[in-house]
C-alpha cells in the first residue's frame, strides 16, 4: 500500500510537471505584441470598455507656415471692389475664391464690399473667411441709388416699358441703371474707398484662367498707368443712342479736360464727329481712384447724369468709363493686359500665345479668346497705339 501510494504521487508530479513544460512551450509559440505604443492593453476588470486604438508614434507634420504678405513698401495702396447684393454671396464667393488662388494669397490686398442693403452675417462671415486681406463693407447712401431730382419718373417708365417690349438687355430694369449710374459716377466716393489709390472691379461668377505671376496694382502704380482692361467689345447702339451727343456738348464746355495725346481714334472713325460704339468691358477693370475723383472726371459725370441718359435710355457704366480714360488720359496711361486670363458670361480672354498660357499655367482654351474676333475692339487699341499684336493672334481670328 505504501508502495502503491508512492507510485501514485510520483505519476502525480510527472503530470504537473509536463503540464508546465506545455504550458511554458505553448506560451513562447504565440506571438504576442510588443505593448510599447499600447495604452490600456488590460483595462480593469472593473469595466467592459475595449482597448484604446495603437497611436501613431511618428510626431504630426509641421503646420504650413503661414504665408506674408510683402512689406507695405512694395505693394501698392489698392483694394478689390465688389458691388454685391446678400443673394450673391455663392456667385462672390467663387470669384474671391479665384482672385485668392491665383493671386491675392500672395499679397493679402484689402476688399471692399457695397450694397444698397445692409450685408446679412452670412455674407460678411462667408466672404471674410475667403479673403486673405481685409474685408470691408458698405452702405450706399440713398441719394446714390436713387432717381436725382431732375429725372421725370413718369418718362423713364414709359422708356422702360418701351425698351422692354423691344427685347432690348435690362431695358426694362430699374435696378440696372441705378447699379450703371452708380458705377458711372459714386462708388469711388464712397467713404470706405476713400483710403485707397487704386482699384480692382471683381463680379459674381468670374473665372480667372492664369496665374498671376505679378502685382498689377504695383504695375499701374510704378507705370503711370490710370486705367486697365482686358476685353473690348461695341456697345449695343439702342441703350446709348444719344450718350455721344452728350459727350460732344461736354468735350465743347470743358476742353480742359481733353489730353492732347488722346485716345479719341478707337472711338471714333471720323474725328468725332460719331461714336463707333467701342468700348473697354468694365465687370474687369483696375484704375487709378485719383484720376475718378479728379475735376475731370466729376465734371464729365455730372454733365452725363444731369441729360438724364441713364434713366431716360440705359447708359452702361462701361461706355462712360471708356470714353473719359480714351478722352482725358494720354495713350500711354491705358493699358491692355494680355497675362491676365478672365471670363465673364458670355466673353473669354485667354492669353495669346502659346509659351505665355503654359508659363503662367492657363486652363483656357485659345479658341474661346475674343481678343481677335471681329466683334471685338482690342486689335483697335493696338493699331491706334502701333503695338505690335501678341505673337500667335493669327491663329485666333475668325
Amino acid at each position: 500500500m505504501a508502495a502503491g501510494s508512492g507510485r501514485y504521487v510520483r505519476y502525480l508530479l510527472f503530470a504537473v510537471f509536463g503540464l508546465a513544460v506545455l504550458f511554458f512551450i505553448s506560451r513562447s509559440s504565440i506571438p504576442f505584441p510588443d505593448t510599447a505604443g499600447l495604452v490600456n492593453l488590460n483595462p480593469s476588470k472593473e469595466g467592459s470598455k475595449a482597448p484604446d486604438t495603437v497611436q501613431d508614434a511618428s510626431p504630426p507634420p509641421p503646420e504650413a507656415p503661414a504665408e506674408k504678405a510683402p512689406p507695405a513698401d512694395e505693394r501698392a495702396n489698392a483694394t478689390f471692389v465688389t458691388l454685391a447684393r446678400n443673394s450673391d454671396v455663392w456667385e462672390i464667393a467663387k470669384s474671391i475664391r479665384q482672385v485668392e488662388d491665383r493671386f491675392n494669397r500672395n499679397y493679402h490686398y484689402d476688399w471692399v464690399f457695397l450694397n444698397d442693403k445692409p450685408f446679412d452675417d452670412t455674407f460678411k462671415k462667408t466672404t471674410t473667411a475667403l479673403v486673405s486681406g481685409k474685408t470691408h463693407y458698405g452702405l450706399i447712401p440713398k441719394n446714390h441709388w436713387s432717381y436725382p431730382d431732375w429725372i421725370d419718373q413718369d418718362k423713364a417708365k414709359k422708356v422702360r416699358e418701351d425698351m422692354g417690349q423691344r427685347k432690348i438687355i435690362y431695358g426694362d430694369s430699374v435696378s440696372y441703371r441705378h447699379m450703371c449710374r452708380y458705377e458711372s459716377g459714386f462708388f469711388f466716393r464712397h467713404p470706405l474707398m476713400e483710403q485707397y489709390d487704386y482699384y480692382w472691379r471683381v463680379e459674381p461668377s468670374i473665372d480667372l484662367y492664369c496665374d498671376i505671376s505679378f502685382d498689377p496694382f504695383k504695375f499701374m502704380r510704378d507705370n503711370k498707368k490710370k486705367y486697365s482692361f482686358v476685353l473690348s467689345l461695341y456697345e449695343y447702339y439702342e441703350t446709348i443712342p444719344t450718350l455721344w451727343d452728350s459727350v460732344k456738348k461736354f468735350m465743347k464746355e470743358h476742353p480742359e479736360h481733353i489730353a492732347e495725346d488722346n485716345s479719341l481714334s478707337f472711338l471714333s472713325d471720323d474725328g468725332g464727329k460719331t461714336y463707333n460704339k467701342c468700348h473697354f468691358w468694365s465687370n474687369f477693370e483696375i484704375g487709378d481712384l485719383n484720376w475718378l475723383r479728379s475735376d475731370a472726371y466729376v465734371d464729365y459725370f455730372d454733365s452725363l447724369d444731369h441729360d438724364g441718359g441713364f434713366f431716360y435710355e440705359r447708359w452702361g457704366d462701361a461706355p462712360v468709363h471708356s470714353i473719359a480714360a480714351a478722352l482725358m488720359l494720354k495713350r500711354d496711361e491705358i493699358h491692355f493686359f494680355n497675362e491676365i486670363g478672365y471670363y465673364h458670361v458670355p466673353f473669354t480672354h485667354c492669353p495669346t500665345g502659346e509659351q505665355t498660357r503654359l508659363d503662367l499655367k492657363c486652363h483656357c482654351n485659345p479658341n474661346d479668346n475674343f481678343d481677335w474676333k471681329g466683334y471685338s475692339c482690342t486689335a483697335r487699341f493696338f493699331e491706334m497705339n502701333n503695338m505690335d499684336k501678341p505673337a500667335g493672334y493669327e491663329d485666333e481670328q475668325e
